[in-house]
């Protein structure tokens, strides 16, 4: 669909994986042509085609490549682009070294690189230019005035490098026009649908009313849909939007008849399996690292290596988190249980601010994936005190123990710590899109990510 960032980014690194496949091949040919006695380039071809797409395309997204506002700057843009490709020729570099089958002449690597260089620049400049044309863009009249209205509205204003554009709100009452809310403002009312959809050439009208009984143009929407112009409810469009699900009003009839929320045996049973192996073999890896971090603990502050503390995981079930020490000795002595601060909460260590930067104190839970009582991937487990309290405050927050916590989730890479109430729900949201959406793909992606947060230290 043309609305949706996703589908963008995918298309954007499908065409640059194939710009790198591409020239690679064509570079290959020219130094054939150049040596046609020398056929040791010809060999593996296309492995060696796809390692360098694979690596490009990886420094790309780890240089935030491929999030929207990437494309806000386009000088910004390019230096990233340039910075990506130097740091992939010297990971390719490394790899055509210590793996030798894989090597190719240097001669390949001095053509293939800036050719795909200047072509992944020229596609990002048409790219940008192209989202910005009016034939590629969506114009979107926002029906209603509510903080889902208004929500939506700053998600669009947002992207508007990838193509929206909000034309305004309508309202319920003529005194309501004129009154500017985020930035567009209330340009008519539900009578003027059509007639605003024709001045301002609407294509995605978005339904975004508390209550809708006796309110709701139906007649009017529905020539507007049958005309080609597109009717969303406000929930869908934030969901695709964001990548979380608005808890803001949202109706028990659109998670019960929405698609996903799909959890079939195969699915949960394949990845209890593959994560009780994955967590042997990162065991065995990770314990020099947490010997390492054992000693730095240890020379850091006074007090027990690691800790344990108590977490409400799938069904309600309570379990024994454990962490590395990266707090005082006794630091809620006084106070009782507190929120964690994502920045200069005063109970942390020097060490422990650290591990929690680089998400280096989660290591300890891959025991309890193996004792299958957390995931890698999943909404992270909270404690039972909040959980009672957020429970009440919170609508449908006890949903989000319908699977199992994880180590890392959507929320973690999305958001990062919380520590008010606004912050569990705005977590909360990332959670119910992870349950709707949850497959092994899905997590591969999550990991990735969560790798990229603990290399570039991005850790809230």
């Amino acid at each position: 669909m043309r609305d949706v960032v996703l589908p963008r980014q995918a298309l954007c690194a499908i065409a640059e994986s194939a710009i790198v496949v591409v020239t690679f091949l064509v570079a290959v040919e020219i130094h054939h042509a150049w040596h046609p006695g020398n056929q040791s380039e010809l060999r593996l071809v296309v492995p060696k085609a796809l390692l360098s797409a694979v690596v490009m395309g990886l420094c790309l997204y780890y240089n935030d490549l491929y999030e929207y506002f990437a494309l806000r700057r386009r000088v910004e843009l390019f230096l990233r682009i340039g910075q990506s490709f130097g740091v992939g020729t010297l990971l390719l570099a490394l790899t055509y070294y210590l793996v030798q089958p894989l090597k190719v002449g240097r001669s390949v690597l001095f053509l293939h690189v800036p050719m795909a260089l200047v072509g992944v620049l020229i596609w990002r400049g048409l790219f940008s230019w192209a989202v910005g044309q009016r034939a590629l863009s969506d114009n979107v009249l926002i029906l209603g005035t509510t903080q889902s209205a208004q929500h939506i509205a700053v998600e669009m204003i947002r992207r508007s490098p990838l193509g929206f554009k909000v034309v305004g709100f309508l309202g319920e009452h003529q005194a309501e026009v004129g009154r500017r809310l985020v930035n567009p403002s209330v340009i008519g009312t539900m009578n003027d649908i059509e007639q605003l959809v024709r001045a301002h050439n609407v294509n995605l009208i978005v339904v975004a009313l508390d209550d809708r009984r006796g309110k709701l143009p139906i007649a009017q929407l529905l020539r507007c849909r049958v005309a080609g112009v597109r009717v969303e409810e406000v929930t869908s469009v934030f969901e695709r939007l964001t990548g979380k699900i608005l808890v803001e009003n949202l109706r028990p009839s659109w998670l019960i008849f929405s698609q996903g929320f799909n959890k079939p045996r195969l699915l949960r049973n394949s990845k209890r399996a593959g994560e009780f192996i994955a967590a042997q073999l990162l065991f065995l890896l990770a314990a020099p690292v947490l010997g390492l971090i054992a000693i730095l603990v240890k020379l850091d502050s006074p007090g027990p290596l690691f800790y344990r503390q108590e977490r409400s995981g799938e069904k309600g079930r309570t379990c024994w988190l454990h962490k590395c020490q990266t707090m005082r000795v006794h630091a809620e002595s006084s106070t009782g249980p507190v929120w964690a601060a994502a920045e200069n909460d005063p109970r942390m260590t020097l060490v422990g601010r650290l591990l929690r930067k680089l998400r280096l104190d989660e290591l300890p839970q891959i025991l309890n994936v193996l004792r299958g009582e957390m995931s890698f991937v999943g909404p992270r487990p909270e404690r039972p005190h909040f959980v009672n309290t957020l429970r009440k405050i919170i609508p449908y927050y006890d949903e989000r123990h319908s699977v199992k916590p994880g180590i890392t989730g959507w929320a973690q890479i999305k958001f990062g710590y919380g520590s008010t109430i606004e912050d569990a729900e705005e977590k909360l949201q990332f959670d119910l899109y992870y349950i709707k959406h949850m497959s092994l793909i899905f997590d591969l992606g999550i990991i990735l990510a969560t790798v990229k947060v603990m290399l570039l230290g991005k850790g809230r």
